[in-house]
């Protein structure tokens, strides 16, 4: 029987590519996002200032059509970090399904306004909604799955965290900053795989942080329509690099040095040279 892995924000960028080293791993994947169908993806801008919104491709279907590819089953389930309901019925339905969980992977962010604003521009209203999805929720699903975990005597938890929680930014919004909410959000968040490693690493749990370190999003580029400010003071990286660190910690039995601890994504990648081919040569 196939380990079963669980992994939020399916429908594209680390999300997506997560799913789909997991399935050439050997997983069967529950892939949980908000948009179900092609063409469906919207993204939205993350500043109360910016009104646009922008579609985006990427959709659970496409990723579950990508993983059977692969030879591994896919369910795919909707899901909403600002609707307790949709991860309460996601959390069921992959167990009464396959009726276990081995590898929970917490990738899903608040997607939305607030995230990119000043303080004296972020409303308290954003603030609790980008608290609520990025804290709240993601405890939320993990305390519905690692009860299961520690009754099958082991389990694995991947958070992705963020640089923005650790830091000071370079400079404000708009000029290689970011928010006080998506930063106190992941600040918070980056609390939790500490604790559980220190609570339930006797009971076979295996908890790592994953920071994924700048990485250009499809929702970036639609809404910029070009680079971010961000790319003047930080590398970025593709999606595939952080999903490859994602799989080797999820199965190489060398991972067990980083439990409950930070992995900066991009800088094992180059290490362990994980993706071929990243990062690319430098030319003359």
């Amino acid at each position: 029987m196939a380990p079963v892995a669980f992994v939020t924000g399916a429908s594209r960028g680390i999300g997506r590519a997560t799913s789909l080293v997991l399935a050439e791993k050997g997983f069967d994947v529950v892939i949980a996002a908000r948009t179900v169908r092609e063409g469906d993806g919207l993204a939205r801008s993350s500043s109360t200032r910016d009104p646009r919104c922008a579609r985006v491709p990427g959709s659970l279907a496409t990723t579950a059509e990508e993983i059977h590819a692969r030879g591994q089953r896919a369910l795919p389930l909707q899901f909403d970090l600002l609707d307790d309901a949709s991860i309460e019925r996601a959390a069921a339905e992959a167990l009464a399904t396959w009726g276990r969980v081995d590898l929970l992977v917490n990738n899903a962010i608040y997607q939305g306004p607030g995230r990119m604003d000043r303080l004296l521009e972020t409303p308290i209203d954003a603030l609790e909604k980008i608290l609520h999805a990025n804290v709240v929720s993601q405890f939320r699903l993990t305390m519905l799955l690692l009860p299961g975990m520690i009754e099958r005597g082991g389990g694995v938890l991947i958070d992705m965290t963020s640089g923005s929680g650790q830091m000071d930014p370079p400079g404000p919004v708009g000029r290689g900053g970011w928010g006080f909410a998506y930063a106190a959000s992941k600040a918070a968040f980056h609390r939790l795989v500490g604790l559980l490693h220190v609570e339930h690493r006797d009971d076979g749990i295996r908890a790592f942080n994953v920071d994924p370190g700048y990485t250009p999003t499809a929702a970036m580029r639609a809404l910029r329509g070009g680079p971010s400010d961000l790319d003047e003071h930080f590398r970025g990286a593709p999606p595939e690099v952080t999903a490859q660190v994602v799989g080797w910690l999820a199965t190489d039995p060398a991972a067990a040095a980083w439990e409950g601890k930070l992995v900066e994504a991009q800088r094992l990648c180059r290490r362990l040279e994980l993706l071929p081919g990243w990062p690319p040569k430098a030319t003359a």
